[in-house]
């Protein structure tokens, strides 16, 4: 009998055009040799043009389907997404703490086409319930200044908003500079020892998915035993390809291409 691969939970909301969300989720996860569950928090109508809808779930159908799934099959690491009130990332917060796994916590506040998946009333709750229980959180910038105030224009206001970030409990920092201009740049931090990750910026705007699927290669790496730092490090490398392989889909932004190692070749 073949053993199970590591196993990943993604808590995060679904993306009806499968760019992003936990369908993201989930392709990065099988792409990664992990096995990939889900909790899903709520349901989008969205497409490459944006958000057209979003309606949350109930705290009991979250609560139920993460006991579900970590009670009979375990978890080696969780990957949090949309939780869209200060309700849902209360619980979730709470169902991570007991869990005795990795957690990399996306802070998803505003979609790629500028559409609001965070209520403002929950920042709070991320700040203070959240964030406490992350062993990576992976803002990007627009989440960073939400969440701290800090905003950055540079590469070096990063050590900046890492710092403010910290300031909220998680063991590590990962600050996306992708909306920097120049190569993206990343920042990962615990507050003593830094790691500055650079990848040429690829001329293609088809880059619908690009947090979820770090996020969630970031928890596939640990998952797999590696080091924090490994592990973004791997992210970094599977999600700058995926972007370079981004494809057109609508009339929109289309999304990364979460299979493009397998249709390289490589």
């Amino acid at each position: 009998m073949t053993a199970a691969p590591p196993r990943l939970l993604t808590v995060a909301g679904s993306d009806s055009g499968g760019g992003a969300g936990i369908q993201a989720d989930l392709k990065t996860m099988l792409a990664l040799g992990t096995h990939g569950m889900s909790v899903v928090t709520a349901v989008t109508a969205q497409n490459s043009l944006g958000v057209q809808g979003a309606w949350e779930l109930p705290v009991e159908a979250v609560r139920a389907q993460y006991r579900s799934v970590v009670d009979d099959i375990g978890v080696q690491a969780v990957k949090t997404g949309m939780l869209a009130s200060a309700e849902l990332v209360e619980a979730v917060a709470e169902l991570l703490a007991g869990t005795d796994a990795p957690t990399v916590i996306d802070p998803v506040g505003i979609s790629k086409h500028g559409d609001s998946l965070l209520a403002a009333s929950a920042l709070d709750s991320v700040r203070t319930r959240l964030l406490p229980v992350a062993t990576v959180a992976t803002p990007n910038l627009d989440e960073v200044a939400q969440l701290t105030g800090v905003h950055v224009e540079s590469e070096d206001g990063l050590r900046r908003a890492a710092a403010a970030l910290l300031d909220f409990g998680p063991r590590w920092a990962l600050i996306k500079g992708g909306h920097l201009s120049g190569d993206a740049v990343d920042l990962l931090t615990d507050g003593t020892e830094e790691h500055w990750l650079r990848a040429p910026r690829h001329d293609n705007r088809h880059t619908h998915g690009t947090g979820c699927t770090l996020a969630s290669a970031i928890a596939a790496g640990l998952a797999k035993g590696l080091t924090v730092p490994d592990a973004v490090r791997a992210a970094k490398e599977y999600v700058t390809g995926a972007i370079a392989a981004g494809f057109a889909l609508g009339e929109g932004i289309g999304p990364v291409d979460h299979g493009y190692q397998w249709r390289s070749g490589s």
